[in-house]
């Protein structure tokens, strides 16, 4: 088993994705979706905690040449702190917006303890949030060298979006391997399966055309 298919796995036994694709979920957004995804779940479970830490760090590893580590508040700042102590590098983490009180922090920690930085996100959508924080670092003149994430939903405009951004991305596991994990899983059944890979493909029209 690779390390996507065993972590999609992992991620369906505790519970931190939930696929309904006949009773969908509704995000903030607005728009009904047939997954639920919340990675701060693994944090509670020690095995898998240090089986998510372990290959992020690796994932990081990846990009090559860094020195420091960024988390993106929230959900990416636990996981971001794993890597880094995995990896002994200096630690720090960008807010979505800078605080209104105090120093009016945007970067919490002390961004000169390194010049390149590898950014960590719990989980991709269309990459928004965390090329929010890429764009902040590059603010401070300092340098990104990529994103890592647990999870990402695979869309077409996460990908564009990185692409403008000028930034690379890569995650443990991915939609469609989550998927091919769950029918193996006996989690949802392949008719089940097409109804998720049709939201997947078109969330909007699968948002527009579903019957209550």
């Amino acid at each position: 088993m690779t390390v996507a298919e065993k972590l999609a796995s992992y991620l369906l036994q505790i519970k931190a994705i939930k696929l309904q694709p006949n009773d969908p979920f509704t995000w903030a957004s607005g728009l009904k979706s047939p997954i639920y995804c919340d990675n701060r779940m693994t944090l509670s479970d020690p095995e898998i905690r240090n089986f998510v830490k372990k290959e992020l760090a690796e994932l990081a590893n990846s990009f090559g040449d860094f020195d420091g580590v960024a988390g993106v508040a929230t959900a990416g700042i636990a996981h971001g702190a794993y890597v880094a102590d995995q990896l002994n590098k200096p630690f720090i983490y960008v807010r979505s917006k800078a605080k209104g009180h105090g120093r009016q922090n945007l970067i919490e920690g002390d961004p000169s303890k390194a010049k390149k930085y590898v950014v960590v996100e719990d989980l991709i959508s269309t990459g928004g949030s965390s090329i929010q924080a890429v764009e902040a670092l590059r603010a401070e003149g300092l340098e990104v060298v990529g994103v890592i994430a647990i999870f990402n939903y695979g869309f077409s405009r996460a990908k564009n979006n990185f692409s403008e951004a000028h930034c690379s991305f890569k995650t443990l596991s991915e939609y469609k391997i989550l998927l091919e994990q769950a029918v193996k899983d006996n989690y949802i059944t392949p008719e089940e399966r097409t109804v998720l890979d049709s939201w997947n493909e078109n969330p909007q029209a699968w948002n527009d055309n579903f019957k209550m």
